[in-house]
């Protein structure tokens, strides 16, 4: 099986990357033949500080590295790094129906969300299929608001099949129900756009302040809480011990739930979570010029897969001459 999946290095990655695809992936990655990588130039619709860019790859890749991707497991590496992407976006771009993007929630969320609307923020489906089918995936482990893009992906496949000749594999997408959207500090997804996310990797005193800022009702503690409808218990309920996770459940239920005893207990949760990886992160990050060559291999193998698919779509759609 044929898994891949992208990650932007737009900000720090936060517990919403983790669930939603870093989690998956590494957990794919013993049995299936894995494609990992840092969506650079999707950042870009987002991203205009050359060093801030720079400085997000090298943390994304330790990041990735540290909670336990294997880059003798996977092909790992960075999307400006295989140009093919770029050049097949394009051929895509020109059978893609404008009703198509138009449809798509997520260029209208950014751009209410203050993201200068511009033609790459547009058609940023388009090169994450170029993403997907470039490399011929045959799963796409997502969040659920990027299900819809996965949608377009497959109808970019079909069509372009149906076009040409079969050449692309139309890719499926794989979200876990339970965690397919961590809910932010504001209790709207998690997104670094949003500005309400929670980092994996920060200090104690900054974790802390993330957690304490969870927005909550005014209902008293004595009263009854619905704890499907509380950001903060859809949080608490991904670290949290099953045992210990039934009694908060319990006192949401019946009363007695305290929000500010509940965020405490988050935060320790959190930091013990990633204590192995937080120090396998530092390490990592003392080490650039070796999270580079372990990309730019990534980038080679990558390169060999996308050369093929690169090839046929170009006999394809007619530019071997």
């Amino acid at each position: 099986m044929r898994i891949l999946s992208g990650i932007q290095p737009s900000g720090q990655l936060h517990i919403g990357n983790y669930f939603g695809m870093m989690q998956p992936m590494i957990a794919n990655m013993h049995h299936s033949e894995l494609y990992a990588f840092i969506v650079d130039l999707h950042a870009l619709t987002s991203v205009h500080d050359r060093a801030a860019l720079e400085r997000g790859t090298i943390e994304a890749a330790a990041d990735f590295l540290a909670l336990g991707l294997d880059p003798d497991r996977c092909i790992f590496w960075v999307q400006s790094d295989v140009p093919e992407v770029a050049e097949l976006a394009w051929i895509l771009s020109t059978l893609t129906p404008m009703g198509l993007l138009e449809r798509c929630h997520s260029y209208k969320d950014k751009v209410a969300k203050g993201i200068a609307p511009s033609h790459g923020l547009f058609a940023y489906p388009v090169l994450m299929a170029a993403d997907i089918l470039l490399y011929q995936a045959e799963r796409v482990p997502v969040g659920k608001d990027q299900k819809q893009h996965l949608e377009v992906a497959r109808d970019i496949a079909i069509k372009f099949n149906n076009t040409f000749g079969e050449t692309f594999v139309v890719p499926e997408p794989v979200i876990d129900d339970n965690v397919a959207t961590v809910p932010g500090l504001d209790g709207q997804k998690m997104s670094k756009s949003y500005g309400n996310t929670i980092p994996i990797f920060t200090d104690a005193k900054a974790l802390k302040k993330r957690v304490m800022a969870i927005v909550t009702d005014a209902t008293p503690v004595e009263d009854p809480k619905d704890p499907d409808n509380c950001n903060l218990y859809n949080i608490y309920k991904l670290f949290a011990p099953a045992d210990r996770l039934q009694e908060v459940h319990d006192l949401y239920v019946n009363g007695g739930a305290m929000y500010g005893k509940i965020k405490l207990e988050l935060v320790d949760l959190l930091w013990e979570h990633f204590r192995e990886a937080r120090e396998r992160q530092r390490q990592l990050l003392g080490d650039p010029g070796g999270l580079r060559d372990i990309l730019r291999r990534g980038a080679a193998k990558a390169r060999e897969k996308a050369a093929v698919t690169l090839d046929l779509v170009r006999e394809r759609v007619g530019l071997k001459y």
